[in-house]
């Protein structure tokens, strides 16, 4: 296990995902995937399939060093910029890939020609990430890795990557405990979260107000950690409150 922490950042491509006409489920799915590894999102961007917009993207994230998980636009259609754009981004060539070559033309037979086996073109340089539900694979190139938009077959490729890739920086899973405060205001907490936070440095302390329909106020107010550092931080929490004779449950 690694001591330095891996950034992560997901891209989700897709006009269809920015107009509203579907709704995105990678950024919950791959939340499922990185939590149970002691692994976190620095980052999430939804963008469209505009192919200047999108190869000035990668070329921002690929100058960095953070692992990037993009989904959505690497099919075969005129609509599907995602592999293009990659490779007009690091400056390389698109050329065909033999395993994909391999893979697709195992599922497809003669039906991969002429379309399918586009799916198969990927910046030069570029390995494969199996596809476990039909066969055709992403991409992985510059700590980036390349999925379908479909959630069903993004899931598996991207635990395959985390796992292949990445296990080494696996941390003990992080914990949630809060309470939620009522009719109490935000700014009233202020100079206790700076307190806690110069106390406990470990810890990521959360506030998040809310204004309920009957113009009730509640504050949830937590911390997220490993559940050693959690727990005691939780316990200052509810310490503080009952200080305050807040009215609280926990979350």
């Amino acid at each position: 296990m690694k001591n330095d922490r891996l950034k992560i950042g997901l891209l989700i491509i897709g006009d269809e995902v920015l107009s509203g006409k579907r709704q995105d489920k990678h950024l919950a799915q791959a939340t499922s995937l990185l939590q149970p590894r002691g692994l976190s999102l620095s980052w999430v961007k939804i963008v469209g399939d505009e192919p200047d917009f999108l190869v000035k993207t990668l070329q921002e994230s690929f100058a960095t060093d953070t692992v990037v998980f993009s989904f959505g636009g690497i099919g075969a259609t005129p609509d599907d910029r995602t592999r293009q754009s990659a490779a007009a981004a690091l400056g390389v060539s698109i050329e065909r890939h033999p395993e994909a070559v391999a893979e697709i033309e195992a599922q497809f037979g003669k039906e991969a020609y002429p379309q399918r086996i586009h799916m198969a073109e990927y910046p030069k340089g570029a390995e494969i990430i199996p596809n476990f539900y039909n066969r055709v694979p992403g991409f992985s190139i510059h700590n980036h890795h390349f999925m379908p938009g479909f959630p069903m077959m993004a899931k598996p490729m991207m635990e395959w990557v985390l796992n292949h890739y990445y296990s080494e920086y696996y941390q003990s899973p992080t914990i949630e405990k809060g309470i939620k405060i009522f009719n109490g205001q935000e700014s009233e907490w202020v100079e206790f979260m700076e307190q806690f936070e110069e106390q406990f440095p470990q810890l990521r302390l959360f506030s998040l107000p809310s204004i309920l329909a009957d113009e009730t106020r509640t504050i949830d107010l937590g911390v997220e950690g490993l559940e050693v550092d959690v727990l005691q931080g939780y316990q200052v929490i509810i310490k503080e409150a009952n200080s305050r004779n807040a009215s609280w449950k926990p979350l």
